[in-house]
């Protein structure tokens, strides 16, 4: 094998049929919110786990299920992150995992699927659709199948219990009920057992 035969990411999607673990080193799932009405905070969960299976065949018959640790939520300002931990919004010691476990799988076009699933934050499960891309497939140095996707979706956090906000003198609030969900997803092909 050469060196050429890592470096030539592919663009097939027939052959990713099979079950894949995301590779949380190269996954980034965020969040985008409004604040104080005029500017974004960006953040993402440093801790997750989430396995899936393919069919390139028949997408529809793909799934995929995905545990987040709500401890790892990562803003770049500890205070924040501190209170983003408590009851005021995610309550990480009474509900430790944020959990999306999917429903249906819709291929929309050749590199775009819409995934469904239910979300659950805290005690309030609810459905969820992210269109994802797919971004490519390459074999590493290691000998293992990744797959690449991209997706995004905008909640109202507000749906799933997530209620604290403050009022700004100026009119309107410190944080945005709408956020938006990002994810950034690589997954490795596991090798079937014997």
């Amino acid at each position: 094998m050469s060196a050429s035969d890592f470096d030539a990411p592919t663009a097939a999607i027939e052959d990713l049929t099979g079950d894949y673990q995301l590779d949380v080193a190269h996954t980034r799932i965020g969040f985008v919110a409004r604040h104080a009405m005029v500017t974004k905070v960006r953040g993402s969960f440093k801790e997750f786990e989430g396995r899936a299976h393919l069919d390139a065949t028949d997408p529809t018959k793909s799934t995929a299920e995905l545990t987040i640790k709500v401890a790892s939520i990562d803003t770049g300002q500890e205070q924040r992150d501190a209170h983003l931990r408590t009851n005021d919004f995610f309550d990480a010691p009474s509900f430790p995992d944020l959990t999306f476990k999917s429903t249906s799988v819709e291929k929309l076009d050749d590199t775009t699927f819409r995934m469904t699933g239910d979300l659950t934050v805290k005690e309030t499960t609810k459905p969820v659709s992210v269109e994802f891309e797919f971004t490519g497939s390459a074999k590493d140095p290691f000998g293992n199948l990744r797959a690449g996707f991209e997706g995004r979706t905008t909640i109202n956090r507000k749906d799933w219990g997530v209620n604290w906000n403050a009022a700004l003198e100026t009119g309107g609030f410190l944080v945005s009920d709408k956020i938006v969900l990002e994810f950034d997803i690589s997954a490795v092909k596991l090798t079937p057992t014997p």
